[in-house]
């Protein structure tokens, strides 16, 4: 069946193909599924290394990237896998961190596996491709979280309806600044 709003579940609702690739990038969450997701990429092979991202939260109890690494670990991954970013408040932290260990790692990232929510999956593609060099090719593949929020069901429920509409609107004070930038 075919809605009006088909282009915003189109547009939010993000995934591409995953390849091989430098590193997986795990924008912060206090979401198990998220490092759960990139653990099982790291497993089949498909990057060296896992950098989870992020900084204190109440929602964790010491910070974002040690409740991820600690998934991680848990689900097999060596510790010497996980890279450290322990900082970061925002996506734009997180993806302006997480460039700079690369580069102190002496990790030049040409190809990128981001593991992000559903949901949040294109407000995360472009604040990474804002960050990281123009030529770093991206590989997005989301999970489900805890809210259960689909492409498929979104639109279905009061919440799912507010917190997609809500990262519309995050798209249009984000990035409308950046546009300029972008077409030089």
């Amino acid at each position: 069946m075919s809605f009006p709003f088909d282009c915003i579940t189109n547009f939010i609702f993000f995934e591409t193909e995953i390849v091989s690739a430098d590193v997986i990038l795990v924008p912060g969450a206090s979401q198990p599924q998220l490092m759960e997701k990139a653990a099982s990429l790291y497993q089949l092979g498909l990057a060296p290394y896992i950098l989870p991202s992020g900084g204190a939260t109440p929602r964790v109890e010491n910070t974002e990237w040690e409740f991820l690494r600690n998934i991680g670990i848990a689900k097999g991954v060596p510790a010497e896998a996980i890279l450290k970013e322990n900082k970061a408040q925002n996506t734009f932290e997180n993806a302006r961190f997480s460039l700079e260990v690369l580069e102190e790692t002496g990790i030049q990232p040409s190809k990128v596996i981001l593991v992000c929510k559903t949901s949040h999956a294109r407000r995360a593609l472009l604040t990474y491709q804002t960050v990281f060099p123009k030529e770093t090719v991206f590989f997005v593949s989301p999970v489900i979280d805890s809210t259960g929020i689909t492409k498929e069901n979104w639109f279905l429920s009061d919440d799912g309806v507010k917190r997609i509409m809500t990262e519309v609107e995050k798209i249009g004070k984000y990035f409308g600044r950046h546009i300029p930038n972008w077409i030089k």
